[in-house]
């Protein structure tokens, strides 16, 4: 069974049909990766914030202190 396309998919630059990327090709791709970067970066701020909000509540810092001061009494 033939796994390879007869075309290029729309978005991509087939490497594996031994002919070299035109420069239109390249200019395609051209900032993904940093957008990718930028979306990635984003939901890491915003994980962060809501991790920052929950362990400042004070239910889960007396949880937290609770379980600090019971593994420090052994």
């Amino acid at each position: 069974m033939d796994n390879h396309l007869t075309e290029a998919a729309p978005g991509h630059i087939d490497l594996h049909r031994g002919t070299e990327p035109t420069p239109q090709a390249l200019a395609d791709e051209e900032g993904s990766t940093t957008a990718e970067f930028a979306i990635v970066t984003l939901a890491a701020v915003a994980f962060a914030g809501l991790l920052v909000s929950i362990l400042s509540s004070g239910d889960v810092r007396g949880l937290l202190m609770g379980l600090i001061r019971q593994a420090l009494s052994f």
